[in-house]
């Protein structure tokens, strides 16, 4: 499967003698092109949620503390420009394996609520992997301060962003806002 369409490589003439040769060879088998389609940011959660093993215990010391190797880092980055906005995403395993993902917001946001959406999507994607010590760091300032109660939100509409990373941290087992 490709994204590549047919057309842009066959202004190269070298490229167009080798896949009619290609073409010569394969037509023995029975094989259609069919275009890769989009991938949605939902089905890198799905491939995750499937794939990743639950620990049942979890690591705990003497204290019952849980082991920070343990812990799962996600890194998240809201932008707002002109109506649009978006949010970058990055997952690291406890294992140091990195995954990444972006989502386009589809309704109009400023930036701090893009940074909040950002945080939300952290949640939301640590509450479908099943992971219980999350490490959530953003580069807001304001929403970290916020969250944390450093910060006051006056806005109506701040206050009630505020409210969901507050109801959505209660499911894990240890949530640290950096």
């Amino acid at each position: 499967m490709t994204d590549q369409l047919i057309k842009k490589s066959m202004n190269k003439p070298e490229a167009v003698g080798r896949m009619i040769q290609w073409a010569i060879e394969l037509s023995q088998f029975n094989i259609e092109y069919h275009p890769r389609t989009a991938i949605k940011a939902q089905a890198l959660v799905d491939f995750i949620s499937e794939f990743t093993i639950p620990d049942e215990k979890g690591a705990t010391d003497e204290e019952g503390a849980i082991d920070e190797l343990e812990r799962w880092t996600i890194q998240t980055d809201g932008s707002s420009v002109r109506k649009k906005g978006g949010v970058g995403v990055i997952i690291i395993t406890p294992e140091g394996e990195t995954l990444k993902y972006g989502v386009q917001l589809t309704f109009s946001a400023t930036n701090n609520e893009t940074e909040y959406e950002g945080v939300l999507r952290e949640l939301r994607v640590g509450k479908a992997l099943g992971i219980k010590n999350l490490l959530l760091k953003s580069d807001s300032n304001l929403v970290v301060g916020q969250i944390k109660g450093e910060f006051e939100a006056k806005e109506e509409r701040m206050q009630k962003y505020l409210n969901l990373p507050k109801l959505l941290a209660q499911e894990f087992d240890q949530v640290e806002f950096t």
